[in-house]
């Protein structure tokens, strides 16, 4: 039963780490948040126009990416979903991404070529990570849902050694603690 307990105590901190990240704003706060984040990228966008010519536009890409980037987070703040972390990252790939085209722009022919496919490889790893990140989340939790039925199945074939309502009580017991309902 020792083993039982812990599957199911390894379990219950796995799902407490994924929450904590979650901090549960007040409507409030995510609302003033969202407010401070279009603040910040009206500034910096009118910021941008001191540039000119290309240095504008990658002024502007990256006012717009640190924006996106914000508005990610900001969810990933708010629900402390993993698919919200992945989310994240997915906006980092892809902002830096049209950041590094708008930078590439800077350059002509082969020399512009080059950064364009340099900039489209480093989001696809960027973006293959976050796929592998999602993946290897969703392997675990999988693995974990499997090594819990066992257990339940481990402990409700022990519950069948007994009699009565010691049998009953052992196998209602199981199910409390593998959450079976």
């Amino acid at each position: 039963m020792r083993h039982d307990q812990d599957a199911w105590l390894i379990l219950l901190a796995l799902t407490l780490m994924s929450s904590a990240h979650a901090q549960h704003l007040s409507k409030a706060e995510l609302e003033a948040r969202r407010e401070r984040i279009a603040a910040t990228y009206k500034v910096e966008k009118t910021a941008c126009k001191q540039h000119t010519g290309n240095a504008g536009d990658v002024c502007k890409a990256e006012a717009k990416a640190h924006k996106k980037i914000a508005e990610a987070e900001l969810a990933l703040a708010h629900s402390g979903r993993a698919d919200d972390r992945t989310r994240v990252l997915e906006v980092k790939a892809n902002s830096a991404y049209d950041v590094a085209e708008e930078k590439c722009d800077d350059q002509a022919g082969q020399a512009k070529e080059l950064c364009q496919q340099e900039a489209r490889t480093a989001r696809d790893k960027a973006l293959a990570d976050a796929r592998m990140d999602k993946d290897i989340r969703h392997s675990r939790e999988h693995a974990e849902a499997h090594k819990m039925d066992a257990d339940h199945k481990l402990a409700a074939e022990k519950c069948e050694a007994l009699r009565g309502t010691h049998k009953s009580e052992c196998l209602h017991a199981a199910d409390q603690q593998f959450g079976r309902h």
